[in-house]
């Protein structure tokens, strides 16, 4: 198994600029920026993450990055957004936007676009899918939302994604998983093979501790899964022997002598105020030979 990767949470935008980006500009100036024709070129001031879009973890070196490379060439893909009251949210090209602001860039290149809060999210998760910017849990709670939000069917969320339906599918599953292994896959110390895997284990303790030792011991998915067979041969461990009053001993001791007397197996059946005296018999001459022997005793 590869190195754990590193994923950290990019600085907010009140981190990066020092202050409220909805509130830097008037939004007036809002409208003096805005060119409804094409690519345009608008404020950075104005323009703010989506706070719901799908992605939320950045690689610092990645965005430090493509910064770099900003400076050079500037952004040449634009921005998707759509006009609020006094600035622009991003649909489409958040990474870009926050290396932008690394960069020191006044203006970025944007295309304004209308949709409804439904298509926002189809897009943003479509762009992401498409440059693999998402990790495996971001990309299942976007599907999840979709189809809990808007009431989609998962063959109708994997025709709007490009997926097939069975990859929508398993990757809802990873939602089952417990909080602990899906930081372990959006981090991807876990990979979904071998998350698949764990899904298989229905003892919660068992699950984490087998994942724990599969990222320490770098296990292929064929080793974990050979792990959890011979976890599921593990003898059980044997019961504690419950101590026997006098009273126990005592009917133990007369279904003894019972089975004596009787030469067959005897079982006493205890109960609060009353019992039974099962007596077993496993064939007709068995019986009659019974029978007569109590008769005999009442003589």
């Amino acid at each position: 198994m590869s190195a754990p990767k590193k994923r950290g949470l990019g600085r907010g935008l009140n981190a990066l600029m020092g202050g409220d980006a909805a509130s830097v500009l008037e939004p007036e100036q809002v409208q003096k920026e805005e060119d409804l024709s094409g690519i345009q070129e608008v404020d950075i001031r104005l323009i703010s993450p989506d706070k719901s879009q799908p992605r939320k973890n950045f690689d610092e070196e990645a965005l430090k990055e493509l910064a770099d490379s900003i400076k050079q060439f500037g952004v040449i893909q634009p921005l998707i957004v759509q006009k609020r009251t006094d600035y622009y949210q991003i649909i489409a090209g958040e990474r870009r936007f926050r290396a932008a602001m690394k960069a020191g860039l006044k203006k970025v290149p944007v295309i304004i676009k209308d949709y409804n809060p439904q298509e926002t999210l189809e897009i943003s998760l479509i762009e992401n899918i498409q440059r693999e910017n998402l990790d495996p849990i971001e990309e299942a709670e976007a599907y999840q939302r979709l189809i809990k939000e808007y009431h989609l069917k998962q063959d109708e969320v994997a025709a709007r994604v490009g997926k097939s339906r069975p990859a929508v599918a398993n990757a809802l599953r990873l939602l089952k998983l417990d909080d602990e292994l899906k930081t372990m896959v959006a981090e991807e110390s876990l990979s979904t093979g071998h998350a698949k895997v764990l899904l298989g284990v229905e003892n919660q303790t068992l699950r984490v501790a087998l994942a724990k030792k599969c990222v320490e011991d770098g296990w292929s998915v064929r080793q974990l899964e050979k792990a959890v067979e011979l976890s599921k041969k593990r003898p059980e461990e044997p019961k504690k022997a419950v101590e026997k009053t006098a009273e126990d001993l005592a009917y133990e001791k007369a279904g003894e002598e019972m089975q004596k007397i009787l030469g067959t197996k005897v079982n006493i059946v205890r109960g609060k105020k009353k019992g039974c005296i099962e007596i077993e018999y496993y064939s007709e001459d068995e019986l009659e030979r019974l029978m007569m022997l109590i008769r005999s005793l009442r003589a």
